[in-house]
């Protein structure tokens, strides 16, 4: 089995990938898992997205909020942001190529007794059942609806999970759980306010993996997207965002014995 190394966010810092892979000598011999949001913020999307296709059956990603933002924007769904970093993949001769390949990731991957996800999971999902909803999801977005399914993937509502939700409202709760939630109340509702650290939530919120009763504190959750938590090692929780696109680092931990690797990062955003 080839040893397996999951990496954080991305967000377009192309070099600052190349950099890690380097550190992780020599890459060829090994598997790689993105946690989401490969691209966006960072000076680099068209090369990250390249080099992270390039290493073919070696990397597998899941889908995380900046991935399905570009796909919306191709689609002509979502307009740019003005902090975007997306005009070199648009424009691009091989345009039609990434957006296929990027649709076609999943939302969710269970890997050596790891659950590997870009935001969270909802505490009501067990492991099979957080398998079976990214599935859902996943099938939509391969289908010849998926363009249709963008239409109505954003928005906040429903924020907390029914077994009995359908359509594109089903759907929506799924993908929002898996690429945006940070901060849930303790029934599971989701909140998209707060963007800040897990000491920050006001009274009534807490972190989704700090929600009593999860149903996944069985398996340990890989995930990225919240930089402002940081790095966080538990025995069930590894958190791998270090805010590579704000100056920090891009961080990979290699699953079999949780050795870390990391690069420093140069600021390619600003917070604001």
């Amino acid at each position: 089995m080839y040893p397996t190394y999951v990496i954080g966010d991305l967000q377009g810092c192309g070099q600052q990938l190349q950099h890690l892979l380097d550190n992780i000598s020599p890459p060829d011999d090994k598997h790689f898992i993105f946690a989401g949001d490969l691209i966006n913020r960072g000076p680099q999307s068209l090369q990250t997205l390249r080099t992270v296709m390039s290493m073919g059956d070696r990397a597998r990603a899941v889908l995380g909020n900046h991935d399905l933002h570009l796909l919306a924007v191709s689609q002509g769904i979502r307009p740019l942001h003005k902090d975007d970093t997306l005009h070199d993949i648009l424009d691009a001769p091989d345009r039609d190529e990434l957006i296929d390949w990027l649709r076609r990731r999943p939302l969710a991957i269970h890997e050596q007794g790891h659950l590997i996800v870009h935001a969270g999971v909802l505490p009501q999902w067990d492991l099979p059942q957080a398998l079976a909803l990214a599935g859902e999801v996943g099938a939509m977005l391969q289908s010849d609806r998926w363009v249709d399914f963008l239409t109505h993937m954003y928005g906040n509502q429903p924020a907390r999970w029914s077994d009995d939700l359908a359509g594109y409202d089903r759907l929506r709760c799924i993908i929002n759980a898996f690429t945006r939630v940070r901060f849930c109340q303790a029934d599971g509702t989701m909140d998209f306010s707060m963007k800040e650290g897990a000491s920050s939530a006001p009274e009534g919120l807490m972190p989704w993996f700090e929600v009593p009763g999860r149903r996944t504190e069985d398996v340990t959750v890989v995930f990225g997207h919240w930089s402002t938590l940081g790095l966080v090692m538990r025995p069930n929780l590894i958190a791998l965002d270090t805010g590579c696109v704000w100056g920090g680092k891009l961080t990979a931990v290699r699953l079999s014995d949780r050795a870390l690797f990391q690069v420093q990062c140069p600021q390619a955003q600003i917070p604001g």
